[in-house]
């Protein structure tokens, strides 16, 4: 009678999430100096982080343990709180595996920052949702960690999907979530794993999906056509690598000319743009084709760098770089930029650099209105090759670097995720783009509620929003020590720059033309002075004026 009343209040509460989610109005800041943007702010950094769900590094906070050993954490007077995991959540949860074992939330110490890595498909995430009662990660998402490589979080079995990490671990973002904005309502625009995340953070748009570029993606799955309603479209649900990148594996997959992202839309107005990837170096360079050939020889990227722990990552990831979907904005061969004034420009890098050009185009002068960075993969977050340590590592840097730059005073720092990793989160997100596909799985076989013909452009396999990722703002325009709950997902960023540099939206289906804003985290009517410098190592507060 239990489940049965429980399942009874999740249906209840997933019909209202089906219901259309209203767009917060748009805020244009006065006074701006240039004339080109709509607020103060002239450079957007966007750290783009890896498999990270809003409870697996804030169900807690602001409420650490500080066990002895580990930095410790002590939140401000009057930190506000979120929607994090409840004493019921964390002593009564009904979350269970196939055998109805019930496993609670577990926080995972400082030692425990390795871990392998969950299964966060399109379905499984789905299938964990269960209709809304949010009590299937064990049985769908859940990965047993071998204890040959990773020790005693084997011990968890399935239930180290209920895993999370407090402010003795992830203790920089708590730091960066007590000086600036958080916000603790942000989605995936979609269920799935990286590429869709990727891809939908420039382009909100995982529909589109070109059928005949690329090789295997269609057999294996990450590409799902669908037909409803006389509107046949593909999707790209899946793990592919871009068509467009010589170090691209044999499953790959591409985008259809047609279809726009946020750097066509830059560069169509003449702004400068980037993104920024460790390892794009190539290894072994492109050799063009001798006199009379038809193609040359690809580039390599086999690169590695090392985690704190001093086990070696291969530094490049194909399928996390989503501008290489697209031929408008890829750099397949993997050129360097002519020199540091190239950067953000066009040019024979077409504006994809290595993550190296970030700082020395800074450094320079010339940072890019709008930057993407991505991490190597030692330092990306994803659970199996990197941890939250190694994450910490990189964004601290990053933002104690941009913090000695003039043009600090108008930036924005946002750090996002691009999915969840299948790691437990307690919310059921607003389903405001249903889906009927093959693929579906979230209120039945084949379904995510029941108005696919609803659907943005009518395309299929794209339920969303899918789980709930941190989202914070660092800025010397950020709201200090506030939680924002506007409704978010990962097509705000580019609904953010849009506006902010007056762009079109992308539209044909993308999630920006209903996406939440980000506006609610700013006051443009106080530009801080106060800086935050962090030690990257422990994440700890070295100066914070």
């Amino acid at each position: 009678m239990v489940q049965k009343n429980l399942r009874w209040m999740a249906s209840l509460l997933l019909a209202a999430n089906l219901a259309a989610v209203t767009p917060g109005t748009t805020f244009a800041a006065p006074g701006n100096s240039s004339g080109t943007t709509t607020t103060p702010i002239k450079h957007v950094v966007v750290i783009f982080g890896e498999n990270i769900s809003f409870d697996h590094y804030f169900g807690t906070y602001p409420n650490a343990t500080n066990p002895k050993g580990e930095p410790k954490f002590k939140a401000k007077a009057n930190t506000p709180s979120v929607n994090g995991l409840t004493q019921g959540l964390l002593e009564h949860n009904n979350n269970s595996d196939k055998a109805s074992t019930l496993y609670q939330p577990v926080r995972l110490d400082r030692s425990q920052n390795y871990t392998c890595d969950m299964n966060h498909d399109y379905t499984p995430e789905q299938q964990a949702f269960d209709t809304g009662l949010m009590d299937k990660f064990p049985e769908f998402t859940a990965t047993v960690c071998s204890a040959a490589t990773w020790g005693d979080v084997s011990d968890l079995g399935a239930g180290i999907v209920m895993g999370y990490y407090d402010g003795n671990t992830v203790t920089g973002l708590w730091n960066y979530a007590q000086n600036y904005a958080l916000n603790d309502n942000s989605f995936g625009s979609t269920f799935g794993p990286s590429t869709p995340g990727a891809i939908e953070v420039v382009s909100g748009m995982i529909g589109g999906a070109d059928p005949n570029a690329g090789a295997n993606a269609v057999k294996e799955g990450d590409v799902v056509t669908t037909t409803l309603n006389g509107v046949t479209a593909s999707s790209l649900i899946g793990d592919a690598d871009p068509a467009y990148d010589d170090c691209s594996g044999s499953e790959t997959a591409g985008m259809l000319a047609t279809n726009q992202n946020i750097g066509t839309l830059l560069s169509a107005k003449g702004i400068s743009w980037g993104w920024f990837q460790g390892g794009f170096t190539p290894t072994t360079a492109y050799v063009p084709p001798a006199a009379g050939a038809a193609t040359g020889t690809p580039a390599t990227c086999t690169g590695t760098t090392n985690r704190i722990d001093g086990t070696p990552e291969t530094a490049y990831s194909p399928h996390h770089n989503p501008f290489q979907y697209y031929k408008a904005t890829s750099n397949p061969h993997h050129l360097a930029p002519t020199g540091v004034t190239e950067v953000g420009h066009d040019g024979q890098a077409n504006h994809i650099y290595d993550l190296s050009w970030f700082q020395k185009a800074a450094k320079a002068g010339g940072l890019p209105a709008v930057s993407y960075l991505k991490a190597n993969r030692a330092n990306d977050a994803h659970p199996g090759n990197s941890s939250p340590l190694d994450e910490q590592l990189f964004v601290v840097n990053v933002i104690n670097f941009l913090q000695t730059l003039p043009e600090w005073e108008s930036t924005a720092v946002i750090i996002a995720y691009d999915d969840s990793d299948g790691w437990y989160d307690h919310v059921m997100p607003p389903i405001v783009n249903q889906s009927q596909s093959t693929a579906d799985g979230l209120t039945g076989v084949g379904a995510c509620g029941t108005n696919g013909a609803g659907a943005l452009a009518g395309q299929q396999a794209r339920c969303g929003y899918g789980p709930r990722l941190p989202l914070l703002v660092i800025s010397p325009y950020a709201k200090k020590n506030f939680v924002d709950h506007t409704t978010t997902d990962q097509s705000s960023v580019i609904k953010f720059i849009e506006e902010n540099w007056d762009l079109p939206q992308i539209g044909n289906g993308s999630f920006d033309t209903i996406a939440g804003p980000l506006d609610n985290m700013f006051n443009w009517n106080n530009q801080r002075s106060d800086k935050l410098v962090l030690d990257p190592t422990t994440g700890q507060v070295i100066s914070d004026n």
